[in-house]
């Protein structure tokens, strides 16, 4: 019966509510009269029928006016009310004029008695409809907790009610004062009760909508809620909100920025817009994780042009296309050039800076992940170091004013080449910051980002939803983590306080052992660890050994006299460096070494250099090792790193 009334057209649904409010309208009209009289049998003369008749018809048009028989009874809002009750006020006024006008008896309470009988039918039926479909949704949907009672989680409450695979049933506070109160029907448990909340109401997952100027200690909730062995997840940010890349109702897992547990980074706008704004910016890498942040947001500082600079087709097209939208969006005025090509073509770099008149370089481009650098010996040392210095030359040729060259921690005491090429590039600026002085060049070294291409936190979520095992390469391994937009804010800030030669660090907050994050994911995503002591776990974590080139942690600085700056998230380190003619001369017997193809030779000159270059094992370039079989060595053994 229901679902026949569903599928009857809209036009059919429109008369079949006309229909119903005659009816009730007339039942209100008829009961006013009956209970003001205390007349069970009352019955209207002639003339009463006509006011009655005359009142119903005109608050018909009034509801067609209002529309009321527009609005989907399914999705009615509280607007719905107000509506109603304009309507219903409407009558009640219509039928006190026709009495006067026709000089008919209706006693002076009954117009009240009417419009409250009649608002209660006909907001009755509607709501009577909406929550007779929406049963047999609710029974299919999945019972969630909001943890959040502010806008944001009411904001999500309504929009999951409309939507079909969650339903809210509970609020959880962590305002004392909200405990055992209700908030658009639903209760509120405050964060001490939520175990109590979880088992009463039969919760299956959990929802975080805190809104954005909360002042919590966001930690330390994830810590409580980590044992309750139900998936927690999040709801977008409010930029995301704002900007329109994402609805309130777009639920996804939790991000491990939140488990970091630190405030995010204030930058100095006035000092970052000052370098940026009516400029022409150039980022190289601006397709990669790094890259397309620092684009985001050096967009929305203003320059004159943005030029893009990325030698992969896809990821320069997408990164363009989500800019062109923004600056139209946000009617930022911003020129975007997308430009393909390789840093290691220092003719390229130069031909694109001088026709767009750069003014400063952010130089991302680079080979990040350790082991497939470690795989590819000679292109990582070309790519990382060498592409570096090509760019650095074409921004000197061109008189580019500053050039930021994104470092990584993995150049402190390295060992493994990605590590040490990254420490050879910034050798390689240090000495071009001595030969000249109109470029301004600067380093930024910071550690693991969460979400970057490598990072292990996808690679984590993804061998979870595979049923594990997760995978840790030791169990004593520990890493520092930052977000991308943090690390891309602290990029530009220090980027432009820098005076030329300098190596900035940024603080990266406390370590993060690596087999702790990867049990606080698989708790939070409502598993348990498959362990000896509990073996009908879920998911399993297996150590895998150090990979080529690993170490147990990183380090940020090679000294230990780390220099304070105005930003208190911004050290500058002192490092050693070389004279120009020293690391030029390194630089062409590395390219010599590299056309003979001679990784020992590769890895004698690194290490020669002040890097820290300390390798922990054997050649791993898969081309290199393959060549060096024992029969082709005098020996019959195989060349090792440093031979």
């Amino acid at each position: 019966m229901l679902q026949a009334f569903l599928n009857l057209s809209r036009a059919s649904k429109r008369l079949i509510s006309v229909l119903s409010d005659t009816i009730f309208l007339s039942f209100a009209f008829w009961a006013a009269f009956a209970l003001r009289l205390e007349e069970k049998a009352w019955m209207p003369s002639q003339d009463q029928l006509l006011v009655g008749g005359l009142t119903i018809g005109v608050s018909v048009v009034i509801f067609v006016r209002l529309g009321l028989y527009r609005a989907i009874i399914r999705y009615l809002s509280d607007k719905a009310f107000v509506t109603i009750s304009i309507g219903v006020g409407s009558s009640a006024l219509t039928l006190i004029a026709l009495a006067y006008l026709l000089q008919v008896f209706v006693p002076r309470s009954v117009p009240i008695i009417y419009a409250a009988l009649a608002f209660i039918f006909v907001s009755g039926t509607r709501m009577g409809v909406r929550m007779l479909v929406a049963r047999p949704q609710r029974r299919n949907k999945e019972p969630v907790a909001i943890v959040g009672a502010g806008e944001t989680g009411v904001q999500l409450a309504e929009a999951l009610r409309q939507g079909t695979e969650y339903q809210p049933v509970v609020f959880i506070s962590y305002h004392k004062a909200n405990h055992r109160t209700l908030i658009h029907g639903l209760p509120v448990y405050g964060i001490d009760h939520i175990e109590k909340a979880i088992r009463k109401h039969g919760v299956k997952r959990l929802l975080l909508a805190l809104d954005a100027d909360t002042r919590l200690d966001r930690k330390q909730l994830l810590r409580e809620l980590e044992p309750l062995a139900v998936p927690v997840q999040t709801v977008p940010s409010m930029a995301e909100l704002v900007s329109g890349r994402a609805r309130i109702n777009d639920i996804r897992d939790l991000e491990l920025e939140d488990l970091l547990g630190r405030e995010p980074v204030s930058p100095d706008s006035a000092l970052v817009a000052s370098s940026l704004f009516e400029k022409s910016v150039m980022v190289t890498g601006a397709g990669g994780s790094i890259g397309s942040e620092l684009c985001r947001q050096i967009l929305r500082q203003k320059p004159a042009r943005l030029i893009l600079f990325e030698q992969t087709e896809y990821a320069l097209y997408a990164i363009e296309r989500e800019l062109r939208s923004i600056n139209a969006v946000e009617d930022l005025g911003v020129e975007l050039h997308a430009t393909l090509g390789s840093v290691i073509h220092r003719r390229r770099c130069e031909a694109i800076m001088r026709a767009f008149g750069v003014h400063t370089v952010y130089h991302a481009a680079a080979y990040k992940h350790v082991p497939l650098v470690e795989h590819n010996i000679i292109e990582g040392v070309q790519n990382n170091t060498f592409g570096t210095w090509h760019v650095a030359e074409a921004a000197i040729e061109t008189g580019v004013e500053r050039f930021v060259l994104v470092s990584t921690d993995k150049a402190v005491r390295p060992t493994n080449v990605m590590g040490a090429s990254k420490r050879l590039a910034e050798l390689v600026l240090q000495g071009l910051a001595e030969r000249q002085s109109d470029t301004r060049f600067t380093m930024v070294r910071f550690g693991n980002v969460l979400g970057s291409s490598g990072s292990v936190v996808p690679l984590f979520r993804d061998q979870i939803r595979d049923g594990g095992p997760v995978t840790v390469t030791h169990q004593d391994i520990i890493r520092y983590f930052m977000t991308i937009p943090e690390a891309s804010q602290l990029v530009l800030q220090a980027g432009s306080m820098g005076q030329g030669g300098e190596v900035f660090v940024l603080d990266m907050g406390e370590p993060v052992k690596i087999v702790d994050l990867a049990r606080k994911m698989i708790h939070l995503m409502g598993l348990s660890e498959k362990t000896e002591d509990n073996p009908d776990g879920d998911i399993e974590v297996r150590f895998t050994g150090l990979r080529p080139g690993e170490k147990l942690y990183e380090e940020l600085l090679i000294g230990d006299d780390p220099q304070g700056t105005s930003h208190p998230r911004i050290m500058m380190a002192r490092e050693a460096s070389m004279p120009w003619a020293e690391v030029e001369s390194l630089l062409k017997k590395l390219s010599l070494a590299s056309q003979n193809f001679d990784c020992a030779r590769i890895a004698e000159l690194i290490r020669e250099a002040p890097t820290g270059y300390a390798p922990n094992g054997e050649v791993a370039d898969l081309v290199w090792c393959h060549s060096a079989l024992p029969e082709a060595q005098p020996d019959g053994g195989v060349r090792r790193l440093g031979a």
